[in-house]
């Protein structure tokens, strides 16, 4: 009986501490710092193919008649991606970073890609830091915008527009060089 009372009166005493307890801070005033704007321009390469891809297949549905379709991705496949990020077109100019994420083809009429990419950067000022895009990505259209939605580093809170522009595209292997002019608005 003692051990039942012990354990209803601990039980109790946790819920109370939970209860009463702050999950916050004190809440202090915003004081914004003064917002700076960057722009950057590198080159994406997704290669899916060769000896050593840097995106590859993850899953590939069967109920949407994706494995009929004979696309590089078609709709409804998932890709896992580390792409590396280059200062020019060739990928054997120098490398600022690499693309790491997801992209699923999502587009059942339209080949469109949502993309989950965090474009991590290596060299340069800007070492360290990253920028996040999560946007659709229609891929016919020559040229299109990506939407920036946040970032790390340098890019803390970023937010902004990747203006991207086909350089390179492979239709029947899906290998592609994208060339990417981004305006981001950070503190």
């Amino acid at each position: 009986m003692e051990k039942k009372i012990g354990l209803v009166g601990f039980s109790l005493y946790l819920c109370l501490t939970f209860a009463l307890g702050e999950y916050y801070s004190k809440t202090r005033p915003f004081t914004p710092k003064q917002q700076v704007v960057t722009n950057l321009h590198f080159f994406f390469h997704d290669t899916l193919t060769a000896p050593n891809p840097s995106a590859v297949l993850v899953a590939k549905p069967t109920l949407t008649g994706g494995d009929k379709d004979s696309s590089p991705s078609p709709f409804g496949s998932l890709f896992a991606l580390d792409d590396p990020l280059t200062i020019r077109p060739d990928p054997k100019s120098k490398k600022i970073g690499n693309a790491r994420g997801m992209y699923v083809s999502s587009g059942k009429h339209v080949p469109t890609l949502t993309m989950y990419v965090d474009f991590g950067f290596t060299a340069g000022k800007f070492n360290g830091s990253s920028i996040a895009v999560f946007s659709r990505n229609t891929i016919t259209e020559k040229e299109r915008e990506v939407a920036v939605v946040g970032g790390r580093g340098r890019f803390r809170m970023a937010r902004g527009v990747g203006q991207l522009n086909t350089y390179y595209v492979n239709l029947t292997s899906g290998d592609a060089i994208v060339e990417y002019n981004v305006t981001l608005y950070h503190y």
